[in-house]
């Protein structure tokens, strides 16, 4: 198993709402961080990007009465939304966060600035990446490539609500079969959709692995990260 010291974290914004389809669930949130905060303990640089699907999804919303750059802008407010409120969890549990924004808005959150980012994760802060790349028609999953590429994220780990990548939808095809290693050959040919074609272009450029996993599941990011055990997928660049 790979080690990994700076991480790249994407929550989506629909983990954070919990058993709910809406809004946020503070106990969910509380969970999730309080496994994001043990991992500062072990040394980790964490950086985060998180989706704002739970509030706001930019690309389907609107049913008509917005153009598509509008709901993109309003869901990259949901995710400065979501951004506040994990920042404030974790620093009620001791752990030093910041939050740099693609969309400068300096009452709340930093302007994203890369070596500040650097600067802060070297210091042992969590730096939550807000407002997507700040550009309509790109996905909160882009941003996280994007910025996994920027700081030279060790892995981008895509913390979600399933266990990870099945060989075909396991929702329709109760013989889907998990898939615990794939290249990003293998994952282009099967047409398995790890994440939108802007991200996975990026991270395979990049040579950046992608980790998929259930942070649901208790103790999911200390296995992967902390004990190295195989959790869910993993889409690397060549067959090992």
């Amino acid at each position: 198993m790979a080690s990994y010291h700076r991480i790249l974290l994407k929550l989506s914004g629909e983990v954070l709402a919990g058993d709910s389809s809406f809004g946020l669930d503070m106990n969910a949130i509380s969970k999730i961080c309080r496994e994001i905060a043990s991992l500062t303990e072990n040394g980790l640089e964490i950086a985060m990007v998180v989706g704002g699907g739970n509030i706001f999804r930019g690309a389907q919303s609107g049913e008509g009465y917005l153009d598509r750059t509008q709901g993109d802008y309003m869901g990259m407010l949901a995710t400065v939304i979501n951004s506040l409120a994990l920042q404030s969890v974790l620093e009620r549990l001791g752990v030093p966060t910041r939050v740099q924004t693609a969309i400068e808005m300096r009452e709340l959150a930093e302007p994203f600035i890369r070596r500040k980012a650097l600067r802060h994760l070297e210091k042992g802060r969590i730096v939550i990446f807000a407002a997507g790349t700040g550009s309509p028609f790109f996905s909160t999953d882009t941003a996280a490539a994007l910025r996994a590429a920027e700081i030279s994220a060790d892995c981008l780990l895509k913390a979600t609500k399933v266990d990870g990548i099945y060989d075909k939808d396991p929702a329709d095809n109760p013989d889907a079969r998990l898939l615990p290693r794939i290249t990003y050959v293998e994952a282009l040919q099967k047409q398995l959709k790890v994440m939108d074609a802007a991200a996975f272009s990026l991270c395979m450029e990049n040579r950046i692995p992608i980790l998929v996993a259930n942070i649901l599941k208790e103790g999911t990011l200390r296995d992967i990260l902390i004990r190295g055990k195989q959790v869910g997928t993993i889409v690397h660049f060549e067959k090992e």
